[in-house]
């Protein structure tokens, strides 16, 4: 690609993570007594605490009165999952082991351990680090963005893979945009046997969606006077979660 592209980061660890917080809609949170399954329950602090809005006949209620003081009581587990249907959804989990306390009717959830894993393998997070993050600043519009771009602009996604090697769309039968951060877009590249995904960085990083418009833009303009690859080879496949 030459010098096409000259801003390569990517979001950090604890970035993703939360921004893998940030986004979610669901958690699952296994304690002493069983395991529940949230859905638009919990909200996060600034520092990263998750608060949970749970039933008075809750078993996390249970646990974070019964638990040994200072102790993990609970662990709290967030899938992250590509809003586009895509061959294995699951972009990231996050797990935070922790405890709880009672903090004017809602649980505070108190990390004491961090893990994201995500395909590239898992990380232990450091908890200042953690505390001290902030999301990626798309994260809460990503689902929205990437379901727009798959849906009503097919034709862009498809000049994008202009830019991606030859050797990368061997056997390629769709793409699909699986990712965007502030710092570039991710594409999936589905074959007829596994997949991969590639990453196309932005020039400079989009702060906003104003930002994301300027850069998708120029990659678009860059991807037009780019050769075009061979064609895709044509056949349906299904997406699954």
């Amino acid at each position: 690609m030459g010098d096409r592209h000259t801003w390569t980061a990517a979001p950090a660890a604890v970035e993703r993570a939360r921004s893998v917080l940030a986004a979610a809609w669901s958690c699952a949170v296994t304690a002493e007594g069983g395991r529940e399954e949230l859905v638009g329950a919990h909200t996060v602090a600034a520092d990263g605490r998750v608060l949970l809005h749970v039933p008075d006949d809750s078993v996390l209620l249970t646990a974070a009165i019964c638990a040994p003081r200072g102790e993990p009581s609970a662990v709290l587990e967030f899938a992250d999952v590509a809003p586009v249907p895509v061959r294995n959804r699951i972009r990231a989990r996050l797990w935070l082991a922790g405890r709880f306390a009672n903090e004017d009717g809602l649980l505070a959830f108190q990390p004491t351990r961090a893990v994201l894993r995500q395909p590239s393998g898992a990380v232990v997070l450091d908890l200042d680090e953690f505390a001290d993050a902030r999301p990626d600043p798309l994260a809460t519009a990503e689902a929205t963005l990437l379901t727009h771009l798959a849906d009503a602009h097919p034709d862009a996604v498809e000049r994008l893979t202009r830019l991606v090697e030859p050797d990368s769309l061997h056997g390629a039968v769709r793409v699909r945009p699986l990712a965007v951060d502030r710092h570039g877009l991710t594409l999936r590249i589905e074959r007829a046997r596994g997949n991969g995904d590639v990453r196309l960085p932005f020039h400079a990083p989009a702060d906003d969606v104003a930002e994301l418009t300027e850069r998708m833009h120029v990659l678009l303009t860059q991807a037009s006077s780019a050769a075009c690859p061979r064609a895709l080879q044509r056949q349906r496949t299904d997406g699954d979660g």
